[in-house]
């Protein structure tokens, strides 16, 4: 196997992973966006990234948003009284309208809550960035990090050569293998014919 063929192999071998590590997370999202719903918690960005452990960065991806979009939709729907015409024997009546009110009370308090919650995890995040290590402990930090990955992406590299080297010396043992089988045979054949 020449060296870009193995290169080639590679790469298609790193893109199949990949894809099947995204294909999981976002089933892991589409199965948060129903656990949410089943049991009836608001069903928000963070929450479904949270939930399906998956960053949230995946939950706004085309593919997964219209999920979340459309459970959200559902959910709103659920909590809207159902939209009818009056009739001359259903007319809106001042306990409805308090309880239309309370409804929608609740639902911004609930609302806030979650604004209030967001607000207090961005000042948290924006702290810790500011507070986070200087830029040259950073640019250290990121070419270690990246001698470590080509590091282990050589190594990776090796132990690829190596299983497909391993893979072929395999194939070729057991072809050895059949081939004395049928000669074994075949001698067998002949001794009891002699016989």
């Amino acid at each position: 196997m020449s060296t870009t063929t193995a290169q080639h192999a590679r790469t298609a071998a790193l893109h199949a992973a990949r894809a099947k590590d995204s294909a999981l997370k976002r089933q892991r999202a589409l199965a948060a966006i129903e656990a949410l719903e089943a049991v009836g918690s608001p069903i928000t960005f963070t929450a479904v990234a949270k939930t399906a452990a998956v960053s949230t960065w995946l939950v706004y991806a085309e593919g997964v948003r219209e999920h979340v979009d459309a459970a959200r939709q559902r959910q709103a729907d659920l909590g809207k009284p159902r939209a009818s015409r009056p009739s001359d024997n259903q007319r809106t009546t001042p306990a409805s309208v308090r309880t239309d009110l309370a409804v929608a009370r609740q639902e911004i308090g609930r609302l806030r809550a979650e604004r209030d919650n967001l607000t207090r995890r961005l000042r948290l995040q924006l702290g810790a960035e500011i507070e986070g290590p200087d830029r040259l402990q950073l640019i250290t930090r990121v070419g270690d990090l990246e001698a470590a990955n080509r590091k282990l992406v050589a190594e990776r590299d090796a132990l690829a050569v190596e299983a497909v080297t391993a893979t072929r010396k395999v194939s070729e043992l057991e072809d050895d293998l059949s081939a004395a089988r049928e000669s074994l045979r075949r001698v067998i054949k002949d001794q009891n014919r002699g016989h």
